[in-house]
């Protein structure tokens, strides 16, 4: 309909198509009021799996790329991603030192949920991921610090397997609790992988 066709039309005719663009206005206006309600994504990666850790750096990446604030929470075996590669044990005691020789952090260490097959698993898939050209875990943590996501090491996760702050990557936020995390999952997208 043009604007000459409206001039021309009866009124209650004009009355319907601005009662129909009042509507659309107002749902448009109601899209971006929730859309901008959903800007925050948190992640909660409680997996130190490759299986898990690949998608929780997928789409951290990708919502930072897209503009939302983008938090990543690392707690219990989803904070070994964090561990240097080139740490190999880690602790005080011997329990502690044991967990990280069974369990060696780092994102060039990590295992499959399933299929692990003593390490082929894990290979088989790097190999098709660079086939097809999919970025790496440590590419993409790459990435997420580059594009500013918050990656939080879980400070109740690090005492308890006796990690330090140097037994980690650089460009951390500062280690933190869960009810930090649960804050920042306020008014957020929560994702728990």
């Amino acid at each position: 309909m043009t604007t000459e066709t409206i001039s021309a039309t009866e009124p209650s005719q004009q009355t319907a198509y601005d009662e129909m663009l009042t509507a659309l206005r107002a749902e448009l206006e109601a899209h971006e009021r929730k859309s901008a309600k959903h800007r925050n994504l948190v992640i909660f990666a409680w997996s130190g799996d490759l299986d898990r850790v690949w998608p929780t750096f997928i789409l951290a990446t990708t919502a930072a790329a897209m503009g939302m604030q983008t938090t990543v929470f690392f707690t219990f075996w989803g904070l070994f991603p964090l561990v240097k590669n080139e740490v190999r044990i880690t602790g005080e005691n011997w329990m502690q030192k044991m967990m990280s020789m069974m369990n060696r952090g780092g994102t060039e260490h990590l295992g499959l949920s399933k299929m692990n097959f003593a390490g082929a698993g894990p290979a088989m898939m790097k190999k098709l991921a660079d086939e097809h050209h999919v970025a790496s875990p440590t590419e993409l943590l790459e990435v997420a610090r580059d594009l500013g996501v918050t990656l939080i090491p879980c400070q109740m996760t690090m005492d308890l397997l006796g990690l330090e702050a140097d037994d980690l990557i650089d460009g951390l936020a500062e280690p933190a609790g869960a009810a930090s995390a649960l804050a920042e999952a306020q008014n957020a997208i929560t994702l728990f992988i």
